[in-house]
Parts: structure tokens; sequence; C-alpha cells
């Protein structure tokens, strides 16, 4: 038996999968029962890195999605629309949907694994995230044994890539962005990474697999890396921390009061900001481009996937091992129709309630504060009196030195809830004595 592939995209994860497809030497078997059928292109005349047969390519992208002889339809277009649209007519075709576009599966989930389970096909996106990185398959089958505590990850290269860059250099996030844009490492306009937009797609992604229910993207906090600066990142050192963007989901206390019968109801923590990161903590090493994601769970305990985030070969790698996942089942269960009863679990994407998400007013956390102040007397005990009427105990409070003419003070608080130094914080900003407060930051 042979697996048609229809392929929407030659960009340079579209050309890495084809590679692979036309070349099945000393890979897994189940790659030779593959067919490159058709590939769908902006333009047939434009140079390729990878040799296509010219009656393979169409610029008729829904000719492919609608197209009898097609099994699995593999989307790699990116960005909203058409990709929405085209996947969407591909599973009412019965086609099975293999896809790397986070941004389409955090926004439109819940409307393409709805239809797909409806129609009998599987929607499968280990190159949704982390790139070549297992991880999504994992959550899905080898640890879904595992009553999962939280998820958190450095999930978007670009930031890592200038945020390391940053500590080894002790340069400006400007300079470093500009530069990274030079080397192709961060898009002309960065906003989706800096502003932690894509690793909120992400996370939402990974909490929807993790915790076993949907995800409404509005609801993951999201902060990006814009204001963290050379200082923090000084700063930040001295204290035996490093600073990473990081994308936490996490399973809060039971809600009670939320509780049906006698099953409490969990909450979820989802955020993406930046931290300050133990020297310790196994994340804080992992620097440049590279991904990783650290799981907990019982009986597990700790686990750790890492690797490449992006590029060609590696994110390739993720989209054909899920070609060749629905194509072992499609030839194991030859003759057979797959339905709703009777698709693979371990594949399919079946739970339909959506996840109670905590405000992150009820976040508990460590903070981090720097702020600029009037070099005068009683300051640092105003502060702390401040701090200590809002019920924020503080770990330390030091005056660093003077920047601009003005006492530089950084504040390191005690675990707290989000709603309490806010509060405070609102308070002090109004403070005569201070001037501005650069940085606030929370810590791991």
């Amino acid at each position: 038996m042979v697996i048609n592939v229809g392929l929407l995209g030659l960009g340079t994860v579209g050309s890495g999968t084809a590679k692979i497809l036309l070349d099945p030497a000393h890979r897994h078997p189940l790659v030779s029962r593959l067919a490159l059928a058709k590939v769908g292109v902006r333009s047939l005349d434009k140079p390729r890195p990878v040799e296509i047969p010219t009656d393979c390519l169409t610029t008729d992208l829904e000719s492919i999605v609608s197209d009898p002889a097609i099994d699995i339809v593999v989307e790699l277009i990116g960005g909203l629309e058409p990709a929405r649209s085209l996947i969407l007519k591909a599973i009412s075709h019965g086609k099975h949907v293999v896809t790397a576009n986070k941004a389409v599966i955090a926004r439109y989930g819940d409307e393409i694994f709805t239809a797909a389970n409806a129609a009998g096909v599987y929607v499968l996106l280990e190159a949704a995230v982390g790139g070549g990185i297992p991880v999504v398959q994992p959550l899905k089958q080898a640890l879904g044994v595992n009553h999962i505590q939280a998820v958190t990850g450095i999930i978007n290269g670009t930031t890592n890539y200038i945020l390391t860059r940053m500590q080894r250099e002790g340069g400006d996030f400007e300079p470093i962005l500009a530069d990274a844009q030079r080397l192709g490492y961060a898009e002309a306009d960065p906003s989706a990474d800096v502003d932690g937009l894509d690793a909120a797609d992400k996370i939402a992604i990974l909490a929807s697999l993790a915790f076993g229910g949907r995800i409404k993207l509005s609801e993951v906090y999201s902060e990006g890396i814009r204001h963290v600066t050379a200082a923090d990142i000084t700063y930040a050192n001295r204290l035996g921390f490093v600073i990473k963007l990081l994308a936490i989901a996490r399973r809060c206390s039971p809600d009670p009061e939320a509780a049906s019968g006698d099953e409490p109801v969990d909450e979820l923590q989802l955020r993406v900001h930046p931290t300050l990161v133990p020297e310790a903590h196994p994340l804080a090493t992992v620097n440049d481009v590279y991904n990783a994601i650290l799981v907990e769970g019982d009986p597990i305990g700790q686990v750790m996937f890492f690797g490449p985030g992006a590029g060609e070969g590696p994110t390739a790698s993720a989209v054909v091992s899920d070609i060749i996942n629905i194509a072992a089942t499609l030839i194991s269960g030859q003759g057979t129709t797959i339905t709703p009863q009777t698709a693979n679990p371990l594949l399919a994407c079946t739970h339909q309630h959506y996840c109670k998400i905590s405000p992150m007013a009820d976040l508990v956390s460590r903070f981090y504060l720097r702020l600029l102040a009037e070099d005068q007397p009683g300051v640092i005990g105003k502060l702390g009196l401040c701090f200590g009427r809002h019920h924020v105990s503080l770990e330390s409070i030091v005056q660093i030195g003077m920047r601009d003419n003005r006492a530089e003070i950084v504040i390191v608080s005690h675990e707290v809830t989000e709603a309490n130094f806010q509060t405070a914080l609102d308070e002090i900003r109004e403070f005569s004595e201070i001037y501005s407060v650069p940085s606030v930051l929370r810590v791991l």
C-alpha cells in the first residue's frame, strides 16, 4: 500500500520535508511507502533547493486538499489564512493533516479538532512546538500515564538568542536585536517573538496536551523581553540568576468551590514572561537558538526535552515523523474505514472541555524589582514599610550604586501573590522620592 502525500508549501520546512520523502534510503521503512503526489507552491518558476517533478507542482492548493487520491495533506504555508481554510477543507474531504502551524492550532484548534473527530481523521502537529524536539507525541503517549504538574519551556529561539548575547556581551536589547535580524535569527517584524506571542501560541498547545483540555489563547498571559536591559542581566548574574523568556503551564491547587461531585477541579497557570532562573536550574544553561521543555509529573518526576527549535532539517524531521505515524495506522488498518469510534486515541485529540485558567492576580511568585530614587535618607525604610503593609516579605533590598545621579535600588521578594506585589508597586510609583521603576521581573 502506497500513501499519497499532498504538500502545501515549499519554503524552508517544505523543502526539507520533500527531501526526506524523495530520499527514503537508510530511513524508517515506512518512508519508502510514502509518495509525494502533489506540491502546492505560489510560483511554478521559482528556483528551488529540491528538485520536484514538474507534473507534481501546482499553484492550485485547493485542488490538493480535495484530490481523492491524496491520503495525507501536509500544511506548511504558515499564517492564519488560507492555512485554516485549507486544513478544514482537507478534513471535510477525509484527508489526514500534518501541520507545523502553531498560530492556526493555538487559535482555531477547537474548530479543527472538532471537525477532525467528526470526520474520523487525524491532525498531527509535532513540528508546531520545538522544531525537531519530539515533545508533542511524548506528552500524548509516553508521558500520558503521568499526572502532569507543570510544563516549563524556552520555546522561542529568537528571544533565547538575544538574551544569551546580552548575557555574554553585556549589551542592550535593541542593538543585539538589530544584529539578530541581520543574521537571520529574527524577522524584520520581530513582534511575535520578542513580545512573547509565539511562545504563548506554543505553551497553549503544550498545556492542552499535558492537561487534557482545550485552551483559550486569550487567557494566556504574555509579556516580552523589550524592557530587559543589560543592567538587569548584570544584577541577575550577581544574585545567581540568568534571565530567560519562559513559557509556563502549571497546575494550581484544586478549587473546591468549582468542584462537581467529589472530584476537585484544577486550575492552570498559563503565562509567558522574562524570568530570573537560578543558575543551577536545568533551563539556565539552554542558550542561543536552542529550545528546551521541562515536564514535571507523577510518577516520572522531571524530564527535559532539548534540541534545535527551528530550521529546515529539525522541523522537517518532526513533520515526517507525524506522516509515518499516520501511515502506520492506515497500513495496519487496510480495508477499514477510520471512524470517530475506531480512531487511535493516542493520535486523535478527543478532549472537549476548556481548562480553567487562574487569573494572574492569584499567581504566587518571587519578584525582582529595580528602581531609581532620590539619594536621601529614609527611602529604603519607606519602601520596606510600604511592602509590609501589603503583606510583601522582602528577601533583600540593596542600594547598588548611582545611575543618572539617582540611587539605584534592587529588591528581591519572597513568594507573594501578584495582586499584593502589584498593589504595593502602584503605591510606590506615587512616592515623590521615586524617579522611575525600570524593571519588574518574576523569579522562578
